[in-house]
């Protein structure tokens, strides 16, 4: 199945002359799919040169730190596609050569968890780079291979199982659940095992199971450091190191000072629903579940973000809670105005909390449910 993905546009639109643009995302997202296709429409107007960087003989070419090597590499193309681009030692500052030293060049460089990690492209390239996010599929491109109703067919599949691309050309529930295990043992935790020389690995397995239970409630560092019999501050290490490597985000909570406000807690969200259920190994549909309500704001949340990143909408995003349970789920900064919103499974009615309403009168508020999540999502 062909998925026209939504980034594709934005690398279109951001492509440009002495600029880099960073593809970050997961493994297995489709980041060389999305390059590939770049490449065959535009060899008509680019000279292109597409190269791995999990090979030897690139890293060697583009960590030499040599000017003349680096044009002799680059040579007559106009743009230069790296795929795996943090395999390349100091690519960072390589890349900044190439572009401060051969005028016009444009370059895409993509990269999976320990291109952040390592912060090998982060800061030699300030001002020089461009950022594109490539999520697992979201719903607005499932709807446009067909439309709304094909949508509603695979929703609680894609509830279940998550977007990852290969997902939609497996046919049977057993080869897909077969599919995010592997990707779990083979991919996720790679970049965190072998670069970031985590002593114990099962250590981060626990602690996303645990982080799998806690969907759309507040994260506490002392009790997930007694739990796994950690120290508080290596608990922090590994959470950040699974939010760089894009296994969760991590949403913080929303105060303007408001004593009974609380402002220094966490929540954390999958990156796709797939990966969450397959760490609790549970793939059970809806009538068998007691997590859907966790589930189903872990995806809301989720697309949520994708739409703000493909289509651009500038926000801070948070969760609202006071010491008295008072709380909304999901909070919006943008555009110097408040948006609250409440996610809901169910019919069940929810009033805007009175304190909310009191403490930002201009702020607006808006329960989100099965009948406009798409108007949120898409």
């Amino acid at each position: 199945m062909l998925i026209k993905r939504q980034a594709y546009s934005l690398l279109e639109k951001k492509l440009q002359e002495s600029k880099v643009i960073l593809l970050y995302g997961p493994r297995r997202v489709g980041k060389t799919t999305v390059l590939r296709e770049l490449e065959k429409n535009l060899k008509n107007t680019e000279k292109i040169k597409f190269v791995n960087g999990e090979t030897l003989i690139i890293q060697n070419e583009l960590s030499s730190q040599s000017i003349e090597k680096l044009k002799s590499f680059v040579g007559k193309n106009s743009l230069l596609i790296i795929d795996e681009a943090q395999k390349i030692p100091n690519i960072g500052l390589n890349l900044k050569l190439i572009v401060d030293h051969i005028p016009k060049i444009k370059i895409i460089a993509s990269g999976s968890a320990s291109f952040s990690l390592a912060q090998k492209v982060g800061e030699p390239l300030t001002g020089r780079k461009k950022t594109i996010h490539l999520y697992p599929i979201s719903a607005k491109e499932i709807i446009a291979i067909e439309d709304k109703t094909y949508y509603r067919e695979v929703f609680e599949s894609h509830l279940i199982y998550g977007g990852y691309p290969e997902l939609f050309s497996l046919k049977s529930n057993e080869e897909k659940q077969d599919y995010l295990g592997e990707l779990i043992d083979s991919y996720l935790f790679r970049d965190i095992f072998e670069i970031e020389q985590v002593k114990n690995p099962k250590k981060i397995r626990d602690m996303l199971t645990l982080l799998a239970f806690q969907i759309g409630k507040e994260v506490s560092l002392s009790e997930l450091a007694n739990s796994l019999d950690l120290h508080s501050d290596t608990v922090a290490r590994y959470l950040d190191l699974m939010e760089k490597s894009f296994i969760v985000v991590n949403i913080r909570g929303f105060s303007r000072n408001l004593r009974k406000e609380i402002a220094k807690t966490s929540r954390y969200y999958f990156y796709d629903n797939g990966i969450r259920n397959a760490v609790i190994n549970n793939f059970n549909f809806l009538n068998l579940r007691n997590d859907t309500g966790e589930l189903w704001e872990n995806y809301i949340v989720m697309e949520r973000l994708k739409k703000q990143a493909y289509q651009t909408i500038h926000s801070n995003n948070y969760f609202w809670r006071t010491y008295d349970q008072k709380e909304i789920d999901w909070v919006e900064e943008r555009k110097g105005k408040l948006f609250g919103y409440e996610i809901k499974w169910g019919n069940k009615k929810f009033k805007e909390p009175k304190l909310w309403k009191e403490t930002y009168s201009n702020a607006e508020f808006e329960i989100i449910n099965q009948k406009n999540y798409l108007d949120f999502i898409v």
